[in-house]
């Protein structure tokens, strides 16, 4: 039987933040907290690449910078790349006996979803293909919210956003978001999983996880916006949650390709209270939307069954 990984809270307490407090992110954001978790849960050091978003802007505003652990900012499209290309000098290195076999290093490459699952994707499919032994992580906070809140393909469907606006004729953003997971799971990598932040233990567990498997891994992670998502800052989290008990956001890892689904809601919640907390999707609760908020939810029932039914098939 495998070893049962642990998250011991008093280690988080006691270990060095290498994400420093001195950061520019918005109040409320998610993004600080998704990576100082995962930070926690790694234990050796890490070399980080990060994409142009929020993070990589609010981070490292010249002449300062908030990492103490190597990082490097490359490009929006290509952080893994830049990532890869590191892991392979790393090698490299040790195959030449200037680092010692012993002397483990990890390597993380970081994204918002604007570059993970549009601009970078080709980027990170091709590393993955190539079988680099990193950890992507994809900080999805469904559109481009350092440029304007603009749709992504991780928007999803009815979300309002700048560039798919609600009026007479359109009712937000008229696509399904697209199935990221799924499709980093069909690379037939060690190690794929979704997450949020509220539920730290299942984070960082998938975090070690990620970065114990023998080659690349994939973490997609939730994380609320309060600007682009209108919702308080001190909503966060329980907006997060929110998302896993409407299963909306579903939490499930694939491992070597056995699907677990890591949390199940005692009552499944309609989405619509998901919905109501954000100002996004208002216009949803209008007469005339009905049947397009009901669509919303028979996609997401769908969902729900499928991945039920993938982790039943794979037990």
């Amino acid at each position: 039987m495998a070893e049962r990984i642990r998250v011991n809270l008093r280690d988080i307490i006691n270990n060095e933040d290498r994400l420093a407090p001195g950061h520019r992110l918005c109040a409320g954001c998610a993004e600080p907290t998704v990576i100082r978790q995962i930070l926690h849960a790694v234990e050796e050091p890490v070399v980080i690449a990060t994409a142009t978003g929020c993070m990589e802007v609010s981070t490292t505003v010249y002449p300062f910078t908030a990492w103490r652990t190597p990082w490097i900012h490359s490009a929006f499209e290509n952080a893994a790349t830049t990532i890869s290309g590191v892991e392979a000098a790393y090698k490299a290195l040790q195959r030449a006996g200037k680092i010692p076999e012993d002397q483990v290093i990890k390597f993380m490459a970081i994204g918002g979803d604007g570059a993970s699952y549009d601009i970078g994707f080709q980027f990170i499919s091709g590393a993955l293909e190539r079988g680099h032994k990193f950890v992507y992580v994809c900080l999805n906070n469904e559109a481009y919210m350092n440029t304007g809140i603009q749709r992504s393909g991780a928007t999803p469907r009815g979300a309002n956003t700048t560039t798919s606006p609600v009026g007479e004729v359109i009712q937000g953003k008229t696509q399904w978001r697209k199935p990221f997971t799924k499709i980093m799971a069909a690379h037939d990598i060690p190690y794929v999983a979704q997450a949020s932040p509220h539920n730290y233990r299942d984070l960082m567990i998938k975090a070690k996880k990620a970065f114990a498997a023998d080659g690349p891994a994939v973490l997609n992670i939730l994380a609320p916006c309060p600007r682009g998502w209108r919702h308080s800052s001190e909503e966060t989290m329980s907006v997060a949650k929110l998302a896993a008990d409407t299963c909306y956001w579903p939490l499930y890892e694939v491992d070597n390709g056995k699907t677990t689904v890591t949390y199940k809601p005692r009552e499944k919640l309609p989405v619509a209270e998901w919905f109501k907390r954000q100002g996004r999707f208002r216009h949803l609760f209008r007469p005339a939307n009905t049947e397009l908020l009901e669509e919303i939810q028979a996609k997401i029932d769908q969902e729900w069954e499928l991945l039920l039914k993938a982790e039943a098939q794979s037990a």
